[in-house]
């Protein structure tokens, strides 16, 4: 059994590692690595955030938000992402999104065993789309996700489904999906693009500071059997899901695509369409509450100083509603 050490974010953050065994998608050794904040005081509630495609835990701000509200935060590094990207391994890949339901149980399991107190999830982007399937599968199990332990779910612009017009999204995925079963690690040659990640990192003229291995600012590249699992996912959740607990599902007021850097990269989701966010998000069941936030960008806790306090206030608004 792994022990919490120190992190890299420094003294007042550790981590440990979730051995997952051999790879099922044949690349060895994997691992996840579940984050925490250092507790420091009485805990209310806890929280575990899941985050999305080229992504890892950075965000100390958002754990401490938390911590202020008298939550003990955890951060789940996902397999091959981050802290838990390993020699040869695909960065990012799964052929199902349901493998990720292993270290989401243990990483609940662990808090729920440290902290003896309800847990609230949290996912970004392809994260949220990832947590959504977990916590409806889990829905079925006696009791509901509710029994679990489990208050309530916070989707931040989540990846519910894949951008462009219904005809090229459908031939599109046909064509992905019949290429993934021979070449399911091949890349797919897209145009390269770095508008959202100079937005954000701080070599770049950003406000953010992070490890550019493990967030290129042009992203990991897209292989067709990953995103053959992300279009198998979209389609479990536009037939409906039922998570249990209740949500807030958070987006941007706009979505701007560029190849590069645009004025309006820093005030919309330049990844995702936050219309799509907006019409699939009562797939999720239950109490919904979905809302824009002004000017944010793709990730709304990393968007300029306005908007993501914005973005702070209406979680805040939320926890008090349907948590506290």
């Amino acid at each position: 059994m792994s022990e919490w050490v120190e992190d890299l974010l420094g003294s007042e953050y550790e981590s440990r590692k979730i051995d997952l065994g051999i790879d099922p998608d044949g690349e060895g050794q994997i691992d996840a690595t579940l984050v925490r904040r250092v507790p420091t005081g009485p805990v209310q509630q806890a929280v575990i955030y899941v985050h999305g495609f080229t992504d890892y835990f950075f965000q100390t701000e958002l754990a401490e938000f938390f911590a202020d509200r008298g939550y003990a935060f955890y951060s789940l590094d996902l397999r091959k992402c981050g802290r838990s990207l390993g020699n040869g391994h695909t960065p990012h890949y799964v052929s199902d999104l349901g493998l990720y339901d292993a270290e989401l149980s243990e990483a609940l399991r662990i808090v729920r065993a440290e902290t003896d107190a309800q847990v609230v999830f949290a996912g970004h982007s392809t994260g949220g789309l990832i947590l959504a399937l977990w916590l409806d599968q889990l829905n079925l199990q006696p009791g509901g996700t509710a029994a679990q332990g489990i208050a309530g779910a916070i989707f931040n612009s989540p990846w519910f489904d894949l951008q462009g017009n219904p005809v090229a999204r459908s031939i599109g995925t046909k064509g992905v999906k019949a290429v993934s079963k021979i070449q399911a690690k091949t890349a797919i040659k897209l145009p390269s693009a770095d508008a959202y990640g100079v937005s954000l990192h701080v070599s770049q003229g950003g406000l953010w500071d992070y490890d550019l291995a493990w967030k290129p600012l042009q992203g990991f590249p897209v292989t067709y059997g990953w995103l053959t699992a992300v279009r198998n996912g979209h389609a479990k959740l536009h037939r409906g899901l039922d998570i249990g607990v209740p949500s807030l599902v958070l987006r941007s007021h706009r979505s701007k695509f560029s190849l590069s850097h645009h004025e309006q990269t820093d005030t919309s989701d330049a990844v995702l369409d936050v219309k799509q966010i907006a019409r699939w998000a009562g797939c999720l069941g239950g109490n919904l509450t979905s809302l824009e936030v002004r000017n944010a960008r793709h990730d709304v806790y990393l968007s300029n100083e306005t908007p993501r306090a914005e973005a702070y206030r209406l979680t805040g608004e939320w926890l008090d509603r349907w948590i506290n």
